[in-house]
């Protein structure tokens, strides 16, 4: 059963990646399938099977699973690097209930007290802060926890998860990786553009959020700033734009979203 669970995981997220939306679902299912299916005597297999659900859940933005228990419940039975990487799911779906420094908390707590470095969950739990102090609006703070996921994923090219976290990184990785590191910006975007385009397909009809799919990732990432409140100028600071070019794209961004305020934007943002 370890086996078809890694790989139900693997095929998922494969097919998820390339637009196979319909082969992803199946996994998901036979995910769902094996949770059900499996015992009492089994709680390894129950915690691993409930993480994996836990995970394209919350990473999807869709509501939990029935009947799964508290992520607490299941935790202990997990071997180390996966707790962490449970725990990074624990802040991004507090981060998403909008509860930023509960979220903060969980990620410092789990990197304070990490015996051993896990690149994968650290670089994640860093990217979670960052999510978190953008929309705090503490940029500084939320650059620091960019830089540190960089480090971690620099040795080893360990960059699909800046490419999946695009969207609610606040522009964070126009502000700072595409002038520092232009070449691998590009990769970032295309991982990006890749991903972003499989989730949509799971998550639009899902829960009747129609998150855009036809903006650039920086008409995407302005808008995003402007449907949080912040002026063209806070935006074109951050990004190290003009503000006439963040005019621009946010303009570019409504006209292909057909709506006329800057309000309208939120019902297309991640938010």
């Amino acid at each position: 059963m370890d086996i078809r669970l890694s790989a139900c995981l693997i095929y998922a997220y494969a097919n998820l990646s390339v637009g196979m939306i319909q082969r992803a679902r199946y996994a998901l299912t036979v995910v769902q399938e094996m949770r059900a299916a499996a015992t009492e005597k089994q709680p390894e297999m129950r915690a691993a099977l409930s993480f994996v659900l836990s995970t394209a859940a919350v990473l999807l933005h869709l509501p939990l699973p029935e009947k799964l228990p508290p992520m607490q419940e299941f935790l202990p039975m997990l071997p180390m690097g996966i707790r962490m990487f449970s725990l990074y799911v624990t802040a991004h779906y507090t981060y998403l209930q909008k509860d930023y420094p509960k979220s903060l908390g969980i990620v410092e707590a789990t990197l304070g007290m990490q015996t051993e470095v896990y690149p994968i969950p650290c670089i994640y739990l860093h990217l979670v802060a960052v999510m978190d102090y953008m929309s705090l609006k503490q940029t500084d703070k939320a650059k620091q926890h960019l830089l540190a996921a960089w480090e971690l994923a620099r040795p080893d090219d360990l960059i699909e998860g800046f490419g999946e976290h695009h969207g609610l990184l606040g522009g964070m990785l126009e502000a700072v990786m595409k002038p520092a590191y232009p070449e691998d910006f590009k990769r970032i975007i295309a991982i990006t553009y890749r991903f972003s385009a499989g989730w949509r397909k799971i998550h639009n009809p899902d829960t009747g959020h129609d998150v855009a799919d036809n903006l650039t990732t920086t008409e995407f990432a302005a808008s995003m700033l402007a449907a949080r409140g912040w002026t063209n100028q806070e935006i074109a600071s951050h990004m190290n734009i003009s503000v006439n070019t963040v005019k621009y794209h946010i303009t570019n961004a409504m006209q292909k979203l057909d709506i006329g305020s800057r309000q309208d934007l939120k019902k297309y943002m991640l938010l």
